[in-house]
């Protein structure tokens, strides 16, 4: 029998309290249904199974696979009811109850659910949320750009909205990738603006090429890093300077708020090599160089990164005439060159080349002096003249007046031919202007000069008609030299007509005449019959006037009719 003593009293309140907390362990046991959600406790996790305490007289077992992640021993679980005796609990079943909660509270409150890229199918991709439950996004709501190859996307994690969810026989959802991305980038957008300023610098990586410069993936948002702020120097082609995917440290140029454009400079990264150009560089400094571009009137030299300078063409060379500066250079070749001169502010410096070799026109006086006879080569010949090669790059100029005395040509090419050798001489040379020219006439003596020692103006000449013109009569003389005789010294007017003159003259008649002007420097010669005549009665004057045989006084009556007795 029990006893009476106070422990007996004790075990028997024990025995009260143990069927009271049975009871309400089978009263519980009674609320539990299939198909309702509980809580667990984890008693042990097996390679196989996750043991599941829910307070009921058995454990219930969840296969491992319907875990995306293993609890822990002691950690808590919600499970589905599946059936009682024996006990079967889903944790799957009570995912897809949970988050078919979530699902709907997230399309009415517009916000992101989870799920992970299943697979690609026509239209579109297969999405796997918590719970088993799929969704489908279709492939124009994936990104934020056209999709080329959507297997790349197979196997993602990210964030979606649920665009649609509706049931038609079956449960439908709609999601959109797109939209999720198009809010997260202006968010980042956003924050970019908020916090970043003009200066700064931000990390991004080369997206995207054009002809003017990279766009940068700042965190889903681009930035333009232009042509211009990739370097110091002149910049052609961007892919030489970033290369895609590479990821650069860049500065914050300019900040457009209105419209969320941003601009990005590499340049600004390095100093300024314009701010030191003094401490390496003077001007009659020769350095080497690299062409990077050639144009119709010069080149374009760097000579280091960022400073980039101009060999106008016409420093190229000291004797060739060069029409374009792809006749002495290509691009991408080394060069030697003279900093001229350059300009801080403008960030140019002016190059040349030419003056890294020497000039060989410092020599020319001593080459080709004045008087000097030599046979060169016809190398063109113009309307005014030839150009004679004297040697490679150095041309003389032959006028068409110094072609001859006493011709007059309209063409050089009367008298030239291009390619052939004439002998000539050097009648002039300016090394400063770089000119020289040379004569064929130069190569006989002067017959005007010749002309001149032995005519004075008021001598008696004789010559040979070889025209005869309306306004007078040409006549050829000594050493070839053609003078004019006016229709107005051809007669006195008392003794005829100037036209009835003309007709008495023509070409081969030999005829003497009085030289009036005689000017070798303008080559001028003007002959007279009528001043001629003139001096002959003179000097039939003179001979009657001394004549001793002669008595009394003579007068011009008498020698006018002693020269008409004679006609």
């Amino acid at each position: 029998m029990p006893s009476k003593e106070p422990n007996g009293e004790t075990m028997s309140k024990s025995q009260q309290l143990q069927e009271e907390l049975q009871e309400q362990y089978l009263k519980s046991l009674d609320e539990l249904e299939v198909g309702q959600l509980v809580s667990g406790h984890v008693i042990q996790v097996t390679p196989e199974f996750v043991f599941v305490d829910i307070g009921y007289k058995s454990e219930g077992k969840i296969p491992v696979d319907e875990f995306d992640e293993l609890p822990e021993v002691g950690g808590e679980v919600e499970v589905v009811l599946a059936r009682m005796e024996p006990l079967v609990v889903s944790k799957r079943k009570a995912d897809e109850r949970v988050f078919w909660k979530k699902i709907k509270q997230a399309f009415t409150d517009r916000e992101p659910v989870e799920g992970k890229v299943a697979r690609s199918v026509k239209g579109g991709f297969e999405i796997r949320m918590p719970g088993g439950i799929k969704g489908f996004n279709p492939i124009s709501k994936m990104d934020l750009h056209r999709i080329d190859n959507p297997e790349e996307y197979v196997g993602m994690t990210s964030k979606f909205y649920v665009e649609r969810l509706y049931s038609d026989n079956r449960v439908n959802i709609i999601l959109s990738r797109r939209n999720w991305l198009e809010e997260e980038v202006q968010r980042k957008k956003n924050e970019f603006f908020l916090h970043v300023h003009v200066g700064d610098n931000v990390q991004g990586a080369v997206k995207s090429f054009t002809s003017f410069g990279a766009f940068i993936d700042l965190g889903g948002f681009d930035g333009l890093l232009h042509i211009n702020d990739m370097s110091w120097g002149h910049v052609t082609r961007p892919k030489d300077y970033v290369k895609k995917g590479q990821t650069l440290t860049l500065k914050v140029v300019r900040l457009d708020h209105e419209n969320q454009k941003i601009n990005l400079s590499l340049k600004d990264m390095t100093e300024n090599p314009w701010d030191s150009f003094e401490d390496r560089y003077k001007i009659d400094q020769v350095v080497k160089g690299k062409v990077t571009k050639l144009t119709d009137f010069g080149a374009f030299i760097e000579i280091e990164g960022g400073i980039e300078g101009l060999a106008h063409i016409s420093e190229m060379s000291w004797v060739k005439r060069i029409s374009h500066p792809s006749e002495v250079l290509n691009i991408g070749d080394d060069v030697d060159v003279m900093i001229l001169d350059y300009d801080l502010h403008e960030g140019k410096v002016s190059l040349g080349l030419k003056q890294v070799q020497p000039n060989p026109w410092d020599d020319m006086v001593e080459k080709y002096t004045p008087g000097m006879r030599m046979t060169k080569k016809v190398k063109k010949i113009t309307n005014s003249g030839a150009f004679i090669e004297l040697e490679e790059g150095i041309d003389a100029f032959l006028h068409v007046d110094d072609l001859s005395w006493t011709k007059k040509y309209k063409n050089p090419g009367a008298v030239l031919t291009e390619g052939e050798e004439i002998e000539c001489m050097v009648t002039q040379i300016d090394p400063e202007t770089h000119n020289i020219r040379v004569g064929l006439k130069q190569l006989e003596e002067d017959p005007w000069k010749s002309l001149k020692t032995a005519y004075g103006e008021g001598s008696i000449i004789s010559g040979e008609v070889t025209n005869v013109t309306d306004f007078g009569v040409f006549v050829r003389v000594q050493g070839g030299i053609e003078g004019l005789i006016n229709k107005s010294q051809l007669i006195d007017p008392r003794q005829g007509t100037f036209e009835e003159a003309l007709t008495k003259y023509n070409v081969g008649d030999k005829l003497d005449a009085v030289i009036t002007e005689l000017s070798p420097g303008r080559q001028k010669l003007s002959l007279s019959i009528r001043e001629l005549e003139r001096k002959r009665q003179q000097k039939e004057m003179q001979k009657y006037i001394h004549d001793d045989s002669n008595e009394g006084t003579v007068t011009l009556g008498d020698l006018l009719k002693k020269n008409e007795s004679e006609e």
